[in-house]
């Protein structure tokens, strides 16, 4: 078994799997940055985050949902591996000559309870949710429409990780985290967030719709000209 190579759908699915971590590792690395949109302010996270979609809808459609669940299971304990690491890393008093000080590094990577307490029950809810969803509605078509299996899934997840990160993080958690500093947000303000942000995350996973056609063909065809699967039958000797 130690020298067996894997197949291609073995292959494959790694790959989904380290692009599924990488855009979920890279969306809270870069969560700190804001960028305007059409009036909006948008966490530089939202870029990466989409993808996290993409990959497990694909996962579903290849290889089914609980293979699925199983890859966002992994997601939230590399999730929780990495906010541990940069916590110690928070921690370890920095060298004077250290190229990078340590504001400079908590600017970056500093934690903020409420939001690492949302991302995560927001991501675990939303994609977990998208998963069951993408289940759904395949049954319900009995394997028709990838479209709407795709889209109906992935609108409404996104719109539980919108609303799900926003109220926990910045309506919740200043209720409670006991900080006169820090004020929950007013409706209005807490509106804006959610419609700006969701909208945006519509406008993505309507562009992912193709890429998904895309990789569910590209996939399946590679996988079943795997020539390890595909091996001419063994003759027994005689002639």
């Amino acid at each position: 078994m130690r020298e067996t190579s894997p197949t291609r759908a073995e292959i494959a699915f790694l790959v989904l799997l380290g692009l599924f971590v990488g855009a979920l590792v890279m969306t809270n690395a870069i969560a700190g940055k804001f960028f305007v949109l059409f009036g909006q302010e948008l966490s530089a996270g939202i870029i990466a985050y989409p993808v996290t979609f993409l990959v497990t809808d694909l996962i579903s459609e290849i290889y089914g949902r609980k293979r699925a669940s199983w890859v966002v299971g992994s997601g939230f304990i590399v999730s929780v591996f990495v906010t541990l690491i940069v916590w110690i890393a928070l921690q370890v008093p920095v060298y004077e000559q250290s190229p990078v000080d340590q504001q400079a590094f908590s600017t970056v990577f500093g934690l903020m309870p409420g939001i690492v307490f949302g991302s995560m029950v927001a991501y675990l809810t939303a994609q977990f949710v998208d998963v069951q969803l993408f289940e759904f509605w395949r049954r319900l078509t009995k394997g028709k429409y990838l479209w709407l299996r795709n889209n109906g899934s992935t609108f409404f997840s996104q719109l539980v990780d919108t609303v799900a990160v926003v109220t926990i993080a910045l309506v919740i958690w200043p209720e409670i985290d006991g900080n006169p500093n820090t004020q929950p947000l007013s409706w209005e303000v807490w509106q804006g967030i959610v419609l700006g942000q969701y909208i945006f995350k519509l406008a993505i996973a309507a562009i992912d719709t193709p890429l998904v056609y895309l990789g569910v063909w590209g996939l399946r065809r590679w996988i079943e000209d795997d020539p390890a699967v595909h091996k001419p039958a063994a003759t027994n000797g005689r002639a």
